[in-house]
């Protein structure tokens, strides 16, 4: 009778453990990938265009025609197709997950005379998603990119409030494909991106010129005209093997003139070659930025790029109400690439910013959550 108890007290233990593991490994298979969670948040992109030159305002990707030659996407806008991509990238501390997401056009164009336009174009923003113990988690807050300064918006019910900066709106969302999404817009031509309708001409009414682009994980279309209400981008990471990042990072020590991509850190190279510039107008040389190189230009203590390296840091400054919140990465491909490649405050990539302490960034990396 003993060793029959002994034995079921046994049983019950190896049972517990099974549960136990069971019950572990199911919530390691409900963490997304960082394309389904990128999907899950991605923004309903409202892009309006103008008639002038409907391609001028597409989005596509960097690489559209074929190369990463920094300096004739301007030059080779009418010569290949300008399917619609969007790109992202995810960073993760123990609170929360980061997302950017950014959107390219191959020209920032105008048709005012003695205005300015430059070659090449990547504005976009950043997606605060606090992790609530759901799949894909809770959407907090946004911040969007609208050339030189950045906007923050929440949806209703997020505790987010005014912290050093003050929040410009409320987010509207819209169910797509099962969640709900955030809707962005970019203006024509120059292409600041603010969440709708903040930005731009274009709200989605019949009368007016613009599309309406949607996230997806497979296809990449590219639209019929400049008046478009459902057209798929794809969505790309920004850390894909021969992708945006690496090029930067096989860039960053080389001086402007041997680079192909970029002029200096986390800024695009980008001449006057082809119209840009042409009659009335001037053209501005190297005037684009990766998400590494976003800035605005009145915000006190985020620097520049830290949007993509350090998002922790920058809601922390522009909100209060941020609750338990992490400023240290448990996972920060950025930080981590930087470092594997030897790079620190005393070796630099070249055109680095100079308030950022790239040792003290380094030291934001930890391995697991407490």
């Amino acid at each position: 009778m003993l060793l029959k108890k002994v034995f079921l007290m046994a049983m019950g233990v190896v049972l517990a453990i099974v549960i136990g593991s069971l019950t572990e490994l199911k919530a390691i298979a409900q963490s997304p990938t960082d394309l389904d969670l990128a999907l899950y948040h991605a923004p309903i992109h409202y892009q309006d265009t103008d008639s002038t030159k409907y391609s001028g305002d597409y989005i596509t990707r960097f690489n559209y025609d074929g190369d990463w030659r920094g300096t004739n996407n301007w030059d080779n806008l009418q010569l290949f197709p300008l399917n619609a991509h969007g790109y992202y990238s995810v960073v993760e501390t123990c609170t929360h997950w980061f997302i950017t997401y950014s959107f390219f056009h191959p020209q920032d164009w105008t048709d005012i005379p003695f205005d300015q336009e430059h070659e090449n174009d990547l504005e976009g923003k950043l997606a605060i998603v606090r992790k609530d113990g759901s799949t894909f988690g809770k959407l907090e807050g946004t911040v969007t990119v609208f050339h030189n300064d950045f906007y923050s918006y929440t949806p209703s019910g997020s505790a987010l409030r005014n912290g050093a900066e003050s929040i410009d709106g409320t987010l509207t969302m819209s169910n797509y494909n099962g969640s709900l999404h955030p809707l962005t817009t970019q203006e024509a031509k120059g292409h600041g991106l603010k969440a709708w309708p903040y930005a731009g001409d274009f709200t989605g009414a019949s009368n007016e010129d613009g599309i309406i682009y949607y996230p997806s994980k497979t296809t990449a279309e590219v639209p019929a005209s400049g008046n478009e209400r459902s057209v798929q981008y794809l969505l790309v990471d920004v850390f894909a093997s021969g992708g945006m990042w690496q090029h930067q990072l096989d860039e960053a020590s080389l001086s402007s003139s041997s680079a192909l991509t970029y002029n200096s850190w986390g800024t695009f190279k980008g001449d006057s070659s082809g119209s840009c510039g042409a009659g009335t107008p001037t053209c501005s040389n190297n005037s684009a930025n990766a998400p590494w190189g976003w800035d605005d230009s009145n915000d006190g203590s985020v620097y520049k790029g830290e949007m993509a390296l350090d998002p922790a840091h920058l809601t922390d400054v522009y909100f209060d109400g941020l609750s338990t919140f992490d400023t240290t990465y448990i996972r920060n491909q950025f930080i981590q690439d930087l470092r594997d490649r030897g790079y620190n405050s005393s070796n630099l990539p070249q055109g680095w910013p100079t308030q950022i302490n790239l040792n003290s960034l380094i030291g934001k990396l930890k391995t697991q959550c407490f």
